[in-house]
This record gives structure tokens, C-alpha cells and sequence, in this order.
């Protein structure tokens, strides 16, 4: 088997990564790609670092275990499965859905931080970065975590400032540069996420998977 093509996807909280993902797998079967998140890798709650006011925070490079990511990721380059625990905000890890990743020619790596960690980055046949305006992505920020994880205003916006903020511009904003692919998601018509992930993929069914 030929080496993986390997996509190293990356993008601040609220720049919109999760449904170009999903509107960007839409255009491939099973066989041809694969997706692996940096959020699954999330170290134990009670290892997590605190702040200085007894919060946790969940932005730092440290809250990952690359080493394991780094090591499954391999695997699916060697062409072997591998499983993993699936994280999901307030669900403990014993009552985690268990995943079961197949190597494919095409490899998706996706989280805030995968270009930080050096022999990660390394391997990336290709570098993608989603950003957005600050106001934009607090908002979706505010919207989700509101929805999705129960949390107030208050923690959203504290956790904003204090966590979020920080993070990107200390690890995220540095290798925006560095992407081989910038998408500006700053509007909120789904329409140019799905033509920009239509485009990208017909160009890796050109070269990566031969299909005309």
C-alpha cells in the first residue's frame, strides 16, 4: 500500500472546523478516508492543569496525550486499525463510545494543537487552518457551550479570555502561516464551507485517490 496522504487540519475555537469536517468527509466513501481527532486524546479531568482561580483549563498543549496520538497515527499510516475511546463533553471515559478507525488513503488529523506538537506536524502531506473574526467565534462559542455543555455566560466568558484567547494566540496563531490551505470562515452561510470542501476534495480525488 502506498503511504497515506496525511491532512493536518487546525483552526481556533469557533472557526468552524467541526462542519467543514463534516461537509468535507460528505465527499468521500469510508474505504478512501479517515478521520482522527485530537479531542479524543484528552489527558484524565483530574490531571488537567488549574488556573490561578481553581478552573480548569482545557487550552493548553499539555491537556493532550500526543504521545498516544502520535502512536495511532502511525499505526493508521502503517495501515493497521486502531481503538479509541471517543470524548464527549460530561461523559465519563468508562462510559465512552468506543471507536474503531480504519486506515485509508487519505488521512484527516483535526485539533487546536496538531501543529504544535513537532513529530506530529512532521508528518503532514498537507496543512488546512480555519479562522474566523474574534466577535464571530465568540458568539458560536457562546451558542454551543450555552446549548451543547450546559455552561453560563459567565464561564463561557471567562473561559474566553482567560483560556481560549491566550491558547490561540500563543499555539494556534503562530503556524496560521504555515497552512498550505487559510479558510476565512467569518459568515454564516453554510454554502461557502460546502463549495470550499467540494473544491478541495475534487482536487485530492485528482492526485491522491486517481479518480477523474
Amino acid at each position: 500500500m502506498n503511504k497515506p496522504f496525511i491532512i493536518g487540519i487546525a483552526g481556533g475555537s469557533g472557526s468552524g472546523k467541526t462542519f467543514f469536517l463534516n461537509c468535507f468527509l460528505s465527499h468521500f466513501q469510508h474505504h478512501e478516508i479517515c478521520l482522527i481527532s485530537q479531542d479524543d486524546y484528552y489527558r484524565p479531568k483530574e490531571t488537567q492543569p488549574i488556573d490561578e482561580n481553581g478552573i480548569i483549563n482545557f487550552d493548553l498543549p499539555q491537556c493532550i496525550n500526543d504521545e498516544n496520538l502520535l502512536i495511532d497515527l502511525k499505526a493508521l499510516i502503517d495501515g493497521r486499525s486502531i481503538q479509541k475511546k471517543e470524548y464527549t463533553f460530561n461523559v465519563n471515559e468508562e462510559n465512552a463510545k468506543m471507536l474503531t478507525i480504519n486506515s485509508a488513503p487519505i488521512i484527516l488529523v483535526e485539533g487546536l494543537f496538531v501543529f504544535h506538537y513537532p513529530e506530529l506536524a512532521s508528518l503532514f502531506d498537507m496543512r488546512v487552518f480555519l479562522d474566523a473574526d474574534e466577535e464571530i467565534t465568540l458568539n458560536r462559542r457562546l451558542k454551543r457551550d450555552k446549548a451543547e455543555r450546559g455552561l453560563t455566560d459567565e464561564i463561557v466568558r471567562y473561559q474566553w479570555i482567560n483560556h481560549v484567547l491566550p491558547a490561540y494566540a500563543k499555539y494556534l496563531l503562530p503556524y496560521k502561516h504555515t497552512a498550505d490551505k487559510l479558510i476565512m470562515n467569518n459568515t454564516h452561510v453554510a454554502d461557502d464551507i460546502i463549495a470550499v470542501s467540494q473544491q478541495l476534495s475534487k482536487e485530492l480525488k485528482e492526485t491522491v485517490l486517481k479518480v477523474s
